[in-house]
C-alpha cells in the first residue's frame, strides 16, 4: 500500500508531507539489482607480423586517459565543487569538460578547464525556486505561465547536455574562435553528473558509457534519514521504513512531470525508445548507478544501508584563495573591532530586498554584533547602514570565513562546508529544498542553533540564534568538527572512487592501456581505442569489417 498524497500535504516550504500510517507492518520494497558486466581480458591473438609496430604498447597501470563530461545545474555553489574535482581529474590524464549554465563560462574557464554551455539561466531558476520550493509549483506560478518557462528551458539543457558530451564547442562561443574544423573533437567516455541534469541517464544509455552522480545531499534510499524534499508524518510505521519509502514516493512525483518531456528528448535527440510511464521511476537505484556524495564523513557517516557502489568522500574544496588582497575599507572595518558575524544569502533571489534588508539590520542591532552583510543576487543592503554593518561585494568566501565569528546563511551546501571546515558556529535560514535538510544536519552536530525557515524569520528570531551560535559550547563543536574535516581530502577520494566504482581499467585499449576503447574485434573480447585500431587495419590482416563499435 503506497502513502497517501494529498494536495494539502504540500508545505509551503517546498516538502511533501508522506503519510505512512496505513502502510501494512509486512510492507517491504523488493530491490532488483541490474549490474552491467564487461570483462577485458588480454587475449592470446594474432593480427598479422606487423602488430608490434604498435609503440604505444605499456603494461595496463592506472586508469586510460579519457574524455569526462561533467554536467551541472544549479547555482555557482553547485558548480564551484566540481571545478576542484575537475582540476583533480586532470591531474590523472583525463580531458575534462564542464558542461553547465553560461553565467559561468568564465568561473570555468579562468581555472583552466573547457567549458560547454547547456543553456538556462540559474538566477530565472533560483527565483522559481523561492516561489516553487517543492517538487509540485504553486497555483500562481501556473496562472503566471512559470511552469510553462521552466519545462521550455528544462528542455533546452537537455539538448545543451546531449550537445556537450558530442560536440567540438557550443554555439555561443564568440566569432573570433578557432574554426570548428581545427578544435579538438570531443565525444565523451564518461559522464559524471549531479542528479538535477536529467539528462546524464538518457546520454549515457545512448553513447553506452558509464555514468557516475556526484550530489551534496541524499538522493539514494536509505533508512538512515528521509528525503531531503519530504517532511513525514508521524505513524506506528517503523521510521527507518518510512525514510527509505520517502525516497520512493519523492521520484514518483518528480517522475510524473517530467514523462513527457524525458520520452520527447530520447524520441528526437537520442533517437531512443520512450521509456514506459509506469516502470520509469526508480531506474538509478534499480541499475545500481555509482554515487559518490561529495560531504564529510564527519558529518555525515555512510548510511549501513548503501551498497559498495555509493560512496562518501568529504566535501569538495578548492585550493585556498590566499592570494586574495581586501580593500582598504574592509580591512579598515576588518581591523575596528571584534570579529563580526558574516550575513549573506548568495545566489537566493527575494521578492522584497528592502524589506529583508530592514530584517536584518534590525536583528544585527538587537544582538549587538558587528555584521558583513553579503549583497548576492538579490542586492541586499540599500546604501543607509550603519556604521557596525559593512555591505559585501564578490568576496572569497575561504578567506572571508577566517576573520568571522560566525556565519549566517542559507544553507546551500558549499557555504555550509567552508564555514564548518574554518569552524564557524553556523546560522542557516532555509528557504527550500536541501536547505532544511543541511539546518538540521548542522543543528545535530551542535554547531549551530535550530533554524528558523524563511517564511518564520523575524529580527527577533534571528537575533537570538546569531546570541546562540556565540555561545562557548557552539564554537567548541564547531571547532572539534573543523578539525575533523581538515583530515579529509573529499576530491582525491572522489577521484579514487570514480577509477574504482567505474572500474575504469575495464574501458582500457587492449594494445594501449593509457587510451580508451572503442572498438572491439569481432567473435573476441579484445577492445581497441581508435588508434590501435588504425595502426592494426594499416598493418595487419585486420579488417574493418572484423571490428565493432
Amino acid at each position: 500500500m503506497a502513502p497517501r498524497v494529498s494536495h494539502g500535504q504540500f508545505q509551503q516550504d517546498g516538502r511533501i508531507n508522506l503519510d505512512f500510517s496505513r502502510l501494512h507492518d509486512h510492507y517491504h520494497v523488493v530491490q532488483s539489482s541490474i549490474e552491467r558486466t564487461c570483462k577485458s581480458r588480454r587475449a592470446n591473438i594474432t593480427f598479422g607480423t606487423n602488430v608490434t609496430k604498435c609503440d604505444r604498447l605499456q603494461p595496463l597501470v592506472g586508469p586510460p586517459r579519457m574524455n569526462i563530461a561533467i554536467l551541472i545545474t544549479g547555482s555557482r555553489g553547485d558548480v564551484q565543487p566540481f571545478i576542484a574535482l575537475s582540476k583533480k581529474l586532470q591531474e590523472s590524464g583525463h580531458h575534462v569538460r564542464i558542461g553547465t549554465h553560461g553565467n559561468f563560462r568564465e568561473l570555468v574557464r579562468d581555472n583552466g578547464l573547457d567549458f560547454y554551455s547547456i543553456g538556462g539561466d540559474p538566477e530565472q531558476l533560483m527565483a522559481y525556486m523561492v516561489k516553487n520550493p517543492g517538487v509540485l509549483p504553486s497555483i500562481e506560478s501556473v496562472r503566471a505561465g512559470d511552469v510553462g518557462s521552466r519545462k521550455a528551458e528544462l528542455e533546452e539543457m537537455l539538448v545543451g547536455a546531449w550537445r556537450a558530451c558530442t560536440e567540438a564547442r557550443d554555439e555561443y562561443d564568440s566569432k573570433d574562435s578557432p574554426d570548428v574544423h581545427q578544435l579538438r573533437p570531443f565525444v565523451a567516455d564518461a559522464i559524471i553528473s549531479n542528479p538535477p541534469t536529467y539528462a546524464s541517464l538518457h546520454i549515457a544509455e545512448r553513447l553506452a558509457i558509464p555514468l557516475h552522480y556526484m550530489f551534496t545531499m541524499p538522493w539514494s534510499p536509505t533508512t538512515a534519514f528521509p528525503h531531503p524534499l519530504a517532511q513525514m508524518d508521524s505513524s506506528r510505521t517503523d521510521a527507518g521504513m518510512r525514510n527509505y519509502m520517502s525516497y520512493a514516493q519523492i521520484e514518483v512525483l518528480t517522475w510524473l512531470g517530467l514523462t513527457d518531456i524525458i520520452n520527447r528528448f530520447r524520441r528526437r535527440t537520442l533517437l531512443l525508445e520512450p521509456i514506459d510511464p509506469t516502470w520509469g521511476t526508480n531506474l538509478i537505484p534499480r541499475l545500481k548507478v555509482p554515487y559518490t556524495y561529495c560531504w564529510s564523513p564527519a558529518l555525515i557517516p555512510k548510511p549501513t544501508d548503501w551498497g559498495a557502489h555509493i560512496g562518501v568522500s568529504g566535501f569538495f574544496f578548492l585550493p585556498s584563495g590566499t592570494d586574495y588582497k581586501p580593500d582598504d575599507k574592509l580591512q579598515a572595518f576588518l581591523d575596528a573591532g571584534e570579529p563580526p558575524v558574516y550575513i549573506g544569502f548568495g545566489s537566493i533571489v527575494i521578492d522584497d530586498p528592502d524589506s529583508f534588508t530592514k530584517l536584518i539590520l534590525e536583528a544585527v542591532k538587537k544582538a549587538g554584533v558587528r555584521a558583513l552583510v553579503s549583497k548576492g543576487w538579490s542586492n541586499v543592503g540599500g546604501s543607509d547602514v550603519p556604521d557596525n554593518v559593512f555591505l559585501l561585494g564578490n568576496v572569497p568566501h575561504d578567506w572571508l570565513f577566517q576573520h568571522v565569528s560566525a556565519v549566517v546563511h542559507h544553507g546551500g551546501a558549499g557555504t555550509c562546508a567552508i564555514g564548518l571546515k574554518l569552524g564557524k558556529p553556523t546560522v542557516i535560514v532555509p528557504f527550500f529544498g536541501d536547505q532544511f535538510w543541511w539546518a538540521g544536519i548542522v543543528a545535530r552536530a551542535g554547531a549551530g542553533p535550530q533554524a528558523v525557515p524563511y517564511k518564520k524569520l523575524t529580527s527577533d528570531n534571528l537575533a537570538d540564534n546569531i546570541r546562540e551560535a556565540l555561545k562557548p559550547e557552539v564554537k567548541a563543536k564547531a571547532h572539534e568538527l573543523s578539525e575533523k574535516m581538515k583530515e579529509e581530502d573529499g576530491v582525491a577520494d572522489a577521484v579514487e572512487q570514480f577509477h574504482n566504482l567505474q572500474s575504469t581499467q575495464k574501458f582500457a585499449c587492449f594494445l594501449c592501456p593509457d587510451r580508451t576503447a572503442v572498438w572491439r574485434v569481432r567473435r573476441t573480447n579484445v577492445q581497441l581505442s581508435a588508434y590501435a585500431t588504425g595502426v592494426l587495419c594499416k598493418n595487419s590482416r585486420l579488417r574493418p569489417r572484423d571490428i565493432k563499435l
